[in-house]
C-alpha cells in the first residue's frame, strides 16, 4: 500500500514557494523546485528530516538558486526536463512528457506545460491527488509568456484542466491576491471568484499563503481557464474567437494590469 504523502508549503525569497514531500513510512523526502537553500535547510533541519530528490519545474533562476547548496549537503537525485538539461544544474534523471518515475513510493507522471518558458514541467502524484504547476497555471492567474506562445500557454493549461477537481494544485508564487484583483475586472459577476476573493483577502490579511489551491476552483474562477466559455468571450469583446485568441487577450490585459 502507498503510504501518504505530507506536503509541507514553504515560502521562499520574498514570493516564491517551494515544497516539501515527506513519507513518514520510509522516512524519505523530497523536494519541488529550490527557489534559495537558507530557508529549505532550516525547514529540513527543523523536521529532522534528510533530502533524497529534487524536482525541478523550469530553469529560472528563482526555482533553481538553491541546487547546488542542497546537492552538496544531502547528495539527492536531481530530476528535470530533458528540453531544459542545458539551462537547469546538472541532472541525474532527465525526463519528457509522458514519462513517469517514482518519488518516496509514489508514481509521478510528467507532463510538459511550455508557455512561461519552452520546457517547463510540472508534476501530476495521481495517488496524492497533487499537481505542481510552479509558473504555469497559477492560483487564479498562469505564468507570464517568456518565450512560449499563447497557443502553447493554452493547449498546457488544457492538459491540467483536463485532471480530476478534486487535484490539489501547488503553483511556484504567492500572486493571488493581485491575480484576484483582475479576475474581477474580466468577470465581476462571477459569484464563485467573489467568494473566493473575499477568502483570499482574508487568508493574507492573516498572513496565510493562498497556495495550494484545488483544480475545480480554478475552473470556476480563473480566467485563464475559462478563455473556452461564450460568457467569458462576450465578457471581453471576442463571441466569435477561438478560446486561444481569448486567452491570448486576457494574458494581453494581465501584462498590463
Amino acid at each position: 500500500m502507498t503510504m501518504p504523502l505530507e506536503i509541507v508549503t514553504l515560502p521562499c525569497l520574498s514570493d516564491n514557494y517551494a515544497f516539501l514531500l515527506h513519507n513518514a513510512d520510509s522516512s524519505q523526502t523530497a523536494l519541488v523546485d529550490a527557489p534559495e537553500a537558507t530557508a529549505i535547510r532550516a525547514e529540513l533541519d527543523r523536521r529532522g528530516w534528510g533530502l533524497d530528490q529534487i524536482l525541478l519545474t523550469h530553469h529560472h533562476w528563482d526555482h533553481i538558486d538553491g541546487v547546488a547548496e542542497l546537492r552538496a549537503a544531502y547528495d539527492p537525485q536531481i530530476i528535470g526536463a530533458k528540453a531544459d538539461a542545458h539551462r537547469l544544474p546538472e541532472l541525474d534523471l532527465e525526463v519528457v512528457e509522458g514519462d513517469s518515475f517514482t518519488c518516496l513510493g509514489h508514481d509521478v507522471r510528467v507532463l510538459d506545460v511550455s508557455g512561461h518558458t519552452v520546457g517547463h514541467i510540472a508534476f501530476h502524484v495521481p495517488n496524492a491527488a497533487a499537481l505542481f504547476t510552479a509558473d504555469s497555471l497559477m492560483a487564479l492567474g498562469c505564468g507570464r509568456l517568456f518565450e512560449g506562445t499563447p497557443e502553447q500557454m493554452w493547449q498546457s493549461l488544457q492538459k491540467l484542466a483536463a485532471l480530476p477537481g478534486d487535484t490539489t494544485v501547488y503553483s511556484g508564487h504567492e500572486y493571488t491576491q493581485s491575480n484576484a484583483r483582475f479576475a474581477l475586472t474580466i468577470e465581476p459577476d462571477n459569484a464563485a471568484l467573489q467568494r473566493r476573493c473575499t477568502a483570499i483577502d482574508a487568508a493574507r490579511a492573516d498572513d496565510l499563503p493562498t497556495v495550494p489551491s484545488r483544480l475545480q476552483d480554478e475552473l470556476d474562477t480563473n480566467p485563464f481557464l475559462r478563455a473556452h466559455l461564450d460568457s467569458l468571450k462576450t465578457a471581453v469583446g471576442m463571441p466569435d474567437a477561438s478560446a486561444a485568441a481569448v486567452f491570448a487577450e486576457i494574458r494581453t490585459r494581465k501584462d498590463k494590469f
